[in-house]
């Protein structure tokens, strides 16, 4: 799998192997992390800053590595007690650090992440200092929480959770559980922030809104994403039941963007936000994606904002759903500024081109290969996975397409399979190094019944599934268009990041 398989270098398959099975006493997402220390990192794809290596000093990867390991003692982010009782005692006694800027608060089910990358470059282009907090991370625990665009340097990561440390203590005692992994990462966001200081906060709901331990924020913009089913178990089994849970960010007098929305969340929505007197922008009426072209690398865009239009934006992400991303962070940025309200005149369009141009959104459809074309997108749900199949159709020439998919077993795996079928040739099943991982076994026999005997191919181990894609990619000759798509989970995506990676 070397592009330079004449050189003597180890070949990261073998090695990132071996360090995770070392990791025997640590989380697997924590053993993912320390292994990408080892390992070579992404062939192209967004700049470094965007997906921090571990560190270089032996000292402060000690201590980050500390950290992390006092973090995996706490609840994962699968386990809650819906409450935000908790996150709002660590609050209290660290001074309320989340009332020191004001903020834009982002939930839905698909899309959050791409769009907080959206607005906080978007808000850097116009001069503000962001702090942007999402999750989960593709490989470094650091990357949720960043300021000014990039993510927080791990010596300021340890000495913010330090900072911390004894008011985490003090809640503990004091209430019936401990502070989640989740509600201690957010605890840090927000101090972090404060003590940066930045201008405006971007932040991402780890789910849904009302109980979600980012809720102690009274977001000035609330940004709701596409709604559909996902954490059916936790937020509800239709559109409506799961908006209701996500309607819990719209805080009174501020101002909501809505993307496109099945009918019957929407009505929950609007319903939310004329108990609270909320302004309401809808995606599709007062602003929407007025035009789109492929465009080499991305798409060429003409946006309708809050104030005009905004004609030949060039945007360095695939696919339909990342054009309607850009018009809700437009939006979004546009009602932070009180453009349609205060003010009539659009936002300096040459301005937003230029932040436009600069976005990166590292594990969506994000090519981290050639010869063949190697592709890693982390949809893990079918409205996901519908959206990456019909943007490589449109942006990718591939005349055979391999996927490799690792999938968590709580996810709904048949409807991703579904998705994915038409546009794969083959598909070989495999499982990442989670504990949440759905067995590659009992993923291969649901695949089977979606793809049929012959197209499934069982590789348990990641590193042996994508030689296995390559290999079957590569039968299409050196010129032809052989391809592998890599999904299923942000944890596979991550560790194939690594080992598909280029120091």
């Amino acid at each position: 799998m070397s592009d330079n398989p004449g050189t003597d270098q180890p070949d990261p398959l073998d090695s990132f192997d071996e360090i995770i099975e070392a990791e025997t006493t640590r989380d697997p997402d924590l053993a993912v992390i320390e292994a990408g220390s080892r390992t070579l990192r992404t062939q192209g794809g967004p700049p470094q800053a965007d997906v921090p290596a571990r560190p270089e000093d032996p000292e402060v990867d000690k201590a980050l590595r500390e950290v992390e390991a006092e973090l995996a003692t706490r609840w994962g982010e699968t386990k809650l007690e819906p409450s935000v009782s908790r996150i709002s005692a660590l609050m209290d006694v660290l001074g309320e650090p989340q009332r020191a800027y004001p903020s834009i608060h982002i939930t839905g089910t698909n899309g959050k992440t791409s769009t907080a990358r959206m607005i906080e470059a978007l808000l850097g282009a116009f001069e503000l200092r962001t702090g942007r907090y999402t999750s989960p991370h593709v490989q470094s625990i650091t990357e949720r929480i960043s300021l000014d665009g990039a993510p927080i340097s791990a010596e300021r990561f340890v000495e913010t959770y330090q900072d911390i440390k004894p008011y985490l203590e003090m809640v503990d005692g004091q209430q019936e559980y401990r502070l989640s992994f989740f509600e201690v990462l957010t605890g840090m966001a927000y101090a972090a922030f404060a003590d940066a200081p930045v201008d405006v906060a971007v932040v991402e709901v780890g789910m849904g809104g009302s109980w979600d331990a980012t809720n102690v924020i009274d977001g000035d913009v609330a940004v709701v994403t596409p709604i559909d089913l996902d954490h059916t178990d936790r937020l509800g089994e239709t559109p409506a039941a799961i908006a209701g849970e996500k309607s819990g960010i719209i805080k009174q007098d501020a101002t909501v963007i809505l993307a496109q929305q099945p009918v019957d969340a929407a009505q929950v929505l609007l319903k939310k936000a004329v108990e609270v007197d909320a302004t309401v922008a809808r995606e599709g009426l007062e602003f929407g994606v007025v035009a789109r072209q492929v465009a080499v690398g991305g798409q060429l865009l003409t946006l309708r904002g809050l104030g005009g239009e905004y004609p030949e934006v060039y945007l360095p992400l695939h696919g339909a759903h990342q054009a309607h991303n850009a018009a809700v962070a437009l939006a979004a940025v546009e009602a932070f500024f009180g453009v349609g309200a205060q003010r009539a005149e659009p936002l300096d369009i040459d301005t937003v081109r230029k932040a436009f141009a600069a976005v990166s959104s590292p594990g969506r459809l994000e090519v981290v290969r050639r010869s063949p074309t190697v592709v890693l997108d982390a949809a893990h749900n079918p409205a996901g996975a519908e959206a990456t199949a019909e943007a490589v159709r449109e942006a990718f020439d591939f005349t055979r397409l391999i996927g490799v998919v690792g999938a968590s077993g709580d996810k709904n795996v048949r409807g991703v399979l579904e998705a994915f079928e038409p546009i794969f040739a083959e598909v070989v099943v495999t499982q990442n190094s989670s504990h949440r991982a759905m067995d590659a076994d009992e993923l291969a026999a649901i695949a089977v019944e979606v793809f049929g005997d012959e197209r499934v191919q069982v590789e348990p181990r990641l590193p042996d599934a994508l030689e296995a894609a390559i290999t079957l990619a590569e039968e299409e000759g050196e010129f032809a268009g052989g391809g592998v798509l890599v999904t299923g989970s942000v944890i596979t995506v991550g560790e194939a990041r690594l080992l598909l990676g280029k120091g």
